[in-house]
């Protein structure tokens, strides 16, 4: 699920100067990871490819940054065929009508060393939550076989699925539900710096 992000001081700016860096998510080296309790006894874990977006970030004014981000729901996988049918289909994340979820920032914010607070919107099956990332990152800049500038950084948190109407569950026999609420979720990113003339 969703989302993007990370300062960056990879151009020494003058003081007093803004120097805002501009990114876009590397699609083929980023995916979004997610994983929930099932039966109350173990964890499964998916997760989904597809992940685009920009991000403009001024080092020296995080408030100034702006995250958007997508998200293909239709490129989930648990392992598991069946599952991953379930979880497209209309209880869970029906993408038939809904094929992407979406993030976009509303404050930034510096939180301990090396991270930030991304808060942001998190819309899913048409609805939208707030939502806020720990963001650790970004590592150093490091040229690609292409010639392109690239950092990388990763994004975590924690939704409930409930806020999102996908309320599906079981009870068990025992006590408890086939399927926890919480979702724990972490966003791996690698990011193309954007030459400041592009």
């Amino acid at each position: 699920m969703i989302a993007r992000i990370v300062p960056c001081l990879l151009l020494a700016a003058l003081p007093g100067v803004a120097q805002t860096v501009s990114y876009t998510i590397d699609t083929l080296h980023s995916a979004a990871h997610f994983s929930v309790r099932h039966m109350m006894i173990t964890t499964v874990r998916g997760q989904f490819g597809g992940v685009k977006g920009t991000i403009s970030h001024d080092p020296k004014n995080p408030a100034a940054t702006v995250v958007e981000a997508s998200i293909d729901c239709t490129t989930i996988n648990s392992g598991e065929p069946k599952r991953d049918a379930d979880l497209k289909g209309e209880e869970f994340f029906d993408v038939k009508k809904y094929p992407t979820m979406n993030f976009r920032s509303t404050k930034v914010e510096n939180g301990s060393a090396g991270h930030l607070k991304v808060t942001g919107d998190l819309t899913i099956n048409a609805t939208t939550r707030q939502v806020v990332l720990d963001v650790e990152g970004p590592t150093p800049p490091i040229k690609d076989t292409r010639g392109r500038q690239k950092v990388g950084a990763t994004a975590t948190t924690k939704v409930s699925r409930k806020d999102f109407g996908i309320t599906w569950n079981q009870l068990l026999e025992a006590g408890g539900v086939a399927v926890s609420d919480e979702v724990s979720i972490t966003i791996d990113l690698e990011l193309i710096i954007k030459p400041p003339s592009a």
